[in-house]
């Protein structure tokens, strides 16, 4: 029989869907409005859509989900009431931060405010222990005062408790033995450790991200077992069921739940991960992930095919300090809505329309000018083609909408007031851009666009062109890019412990034990998870820094078993990656070992994009007809193409626009589109 295999990315507008038939290698996608106020209808829906075609529910043996409930929870502050237990002495912690003042815009406001606490002061109890720097017991928990803690933080309605005691990474029996007696006390709190989640220095990144787990802990696993029930009720009842985390890689349902905050940039992972298998099949070992839909923009550094990655973020000043995808989110989509201020400026976002009531030419209600109707208006999105016609636009709404609040108040025709708002979304996601390549050292002569989301194609040949890069790339299915990467994305996860100890001091014996003892824990886990040992690949990284820094970079290390002659490549590698993101290093300065890094992979069976071959067709016939677009204050008559007809080498010269079901590319004067083998659209400057 054929199995199939579906993942689905829930974004603010839209849940994308792809299935994929194993035997026949066949991929299929499906698009639908997102359900905001329970997601996993939207997601059911896009399951059931496969069974109706004549799928056995039983044949659908894998279920990947991109979600978006950690974030929106955390970002609109509806996580679980949540409480706090610190060492003695220390309730302060979470509400100093790092001392650190902020940068950026918020320097120059007056009015600016650190985000609320998400676990206040008065929910905060104090945990009578202390062990030292060292890991040595100096003062032995006292459980009866805990007891009476535990009571009074379950008498103020806590459904979540994060427990961060001093040097716990060192010795974490303290905070076990704090959770069995939260389990005794008041079994229906939810715990997280901060032993568990992120065993490392630095005591308020890990009790940040710490709480963070905590807050969204219960919202996540309420939702996953919902989502579990819904699946059985439509028959889909696989054991393979997955959620993608910010790692790039996937984690079972329960693995999901218990460490949600690794699941907060869950969605725009899987188009990172589509990233990297596009630069090993086009051999583009070099690209920027831009990912553009209803809400949001999230874009991406990968170079020499690997994806950047970071150790700490922070989302609306919160920090979140698990090993992530470095991925750079602005308020930046289609839904984005465009005003003018008080002073008489144009203003675009960051509010956003959403799926609800949506851009004005959506015809659900919504009244406000929005980035899509500017690009209705301007020509670059067609009425009737919209999602394959199942959607239909409706100009006169869009031109309505951008007459009474940008057009009319800026005294300018409705196409300039459009044309004002592409331009300024433009400059926005071009400074994310540079946020993640030119200002870390990198040039972006060297790097060519990925244009997908829903909306990516509209925006990339313009801003390809204004930042110098060698040209866009357009995958076969832009608009579900993100599903598509949930389907080749393995299952991950990640161990770290901290120990700080100088290079020079620390033997290549005790390397080796301390990455020895983190990977026996990843294969255990796999193995537990239904992992065979040939389906287990694991990789090892080392956090260094020059002495007295507070702040570490992540060098990658060859294998588990280390030698002196490692350690001293490990060093040069270290100054090197150093002084290309700072500009200088310092070879003879001491270096510090401070954390040990594992990752384990479980292998999933590999999904590769379908090669096609040349079947002669012409150009032509891939021709739907003109309309009039505008370019660059001019518009004129601009021939439309339908991409699902177009044949592998076929070239299509700017200005053209490229319709398809899931987006819409614009090819700007001077541009020239080429189709490759896996019918992918390179976009370079004509010649």
């Amino acid at each position: 029989m054929s199995k199939y295999r579906i993942t689905v990315d829930t974004g603010g507008t839209f849940t994308d869907v792809v299935y994929f038939r194993e035997d026949k290698r066949e991929i299929t996608i499906h698009k639908l409005p997102s359900t905001p106020s329970d997601p996993s209808e939207a997601i059911i829906a896009g399951v059931r859509h496969l069974i109706e075609q004549g799928v056995k529910p039983s044949d659908i043996a894998y279920f990947c989900h991109g979600t978006t409930v950690g974030t929106n929870a955390l970002l609109e502050g509806k996580g679980a009431r949540t409480g706090l237990l610190v060492t003695e002495g220390f309730r302060g912690i979470y509400e100093v931060g790092e001392q650190s003042t902020p940068h950026g815009p918020s320097v120059f406001d007056v009015e600016y405010e650190k985000p609320t606490l998400l676990a206040p002061e008065s929910r905060t109890g104090e945990v009578s222990e202390r062990i030292d720097f060292q890991g040595h017991v100096v003062k032995a928990l006292d459980e009866a005062a805990l007891r009476a803690t535990v009571r009074e933080l379950s008498h103020k309605k806590i459904e979540s408790v994060a427990v961060c005691l001093l040097f716990s990474f060192l010795y974490p029996a303290h905070e076990k033995r704090v959770a069995e007696i939260i389990a005794e006390e008041a079994p229906e709190i939810s715990v997280s450790l901060s032993s568990e989640v992120l065993p490392q220095i630095r005591e308020f990144f890990r009790l940040s991200t710490t709480v963070i787990n905590a807050y969204l802990q219960p919202i996540l696993e309420r939702y996953v077992h919902h989502l579990e029930s819904q699946l059985d009720g439509a028959g889909v009842r696989t054991g393979k069921r997955y959620i993608m985390q910010s790692n790039g890689g996937s984690a079972t349902f329960a693995a999901a739940a218990r460490k949600a905050v690794a699941t907060v940039l869950s969605g725009p992972a899987g188009g990172v991960t589509a990233g990297v298998n596009l630069a090993r099949d086009t051999k583009e070992p070099n690209l920027i992930t831009f990912d553009m839909g209803g809400t949001s923009c999230d874009v991406a550094l990968i170079k020499d095919g690997q994806a950047s990655s970071s150790n700490r973020i922070e989302v609306e000043g919160r920090v979140i300090a698990v090993p992530m995808m470095d991925i750079n989110t602005v308020s930046a989509g289609g839904g984005t809505i465009a005003r003018v201020d008080e002073v008489g400026q144009l203003q675009v976002g960051p509010e956003s329309a959403g799926a609800v009531p949506g851009p004005a030419c959506y015809c659900k209600g919504g009244e406000l000018p929005t980035v899509t109707d500017a690009n209705l208006a301007l020509g670059y999105l067609g009425e009737g083609n919209f999602l394959g016609g199942r959607m239909r636009l409706d100009t006169a709404l869009a031109r309505k909408a951008l007459s009474e609040h940008v057009a009319g108040p800026l005294g300018m025709s409705i196409e300039a007031g459009a044309e004002g708002i592409v331009r300024i979304i433009n400059v926005k996601m071009e400074e994310a851009i540079k946020a993640i390549s030119t200002m870390r050292g990198y040039d972006l002569r060297e790097f060519t666009l990925v244009a997908f989301g829903g909306a990516g194609p509209l925006h990339s040949g313009q801003m390809a062109r204004n930042l110098g890069m060698r040209g866009v790339l357009v995958p076969l299915y832009p608009g579900v890019n993100s599903a598509i990467g949930l389907l080749q994305a393995d299952v991950r996860h990640d161990y770290a412990i901290s120990r700080l100890t100088l290079l020079s001091e620390v033997g290549p014996a005790e390397v080796t034990a301390r990455l020895k003892a983190l990977a026996d824990q990843a294969r255990a886990e796999l193995r537990a998870e239904g992992f065979k040992p040939s389906e287990i690949a694991l990789e090892y990284a080392l956090d260094m820094r020059y002495a007295g820094q507070g702040y570490e970079l992540t060098v990658p290390l060859p294998g588990e078993k280390i030698t002196s002659k490692i350690l001293g490549e490990i060093r040069e590698t270290f100054d090197a990656t150093h002084k290309q993101l700072f500009g200088h290093s310092g070879p003879e300065e001491p270096v510090e070992a401070v954390t040990y890094r594992v990752t384990g992979i479980g292998k999933l069976p590999e999904v590769k994009m379908p090669v096609f071959r040349k079947q002669g067709t012409k150009l032509n016939d891939a021709y739907l007809g003109k309309r009039k677009a505008r370019f660059d204050g001019a518009t004129g008559d601009v021939p439309v193409y339908q991409r699902e007809r177009l044949d592998v080498g076929h070239r299509v010269k700017g200005p053209a626009i490229i319709e398809q079901l899931d987006s819409t590319i614009v090819i700007h004067p001077g541009q020239v589109a080429e189709v490759d083998r896996f019918r992918n659209l390179h976009v370079t400057e004509g010649k």
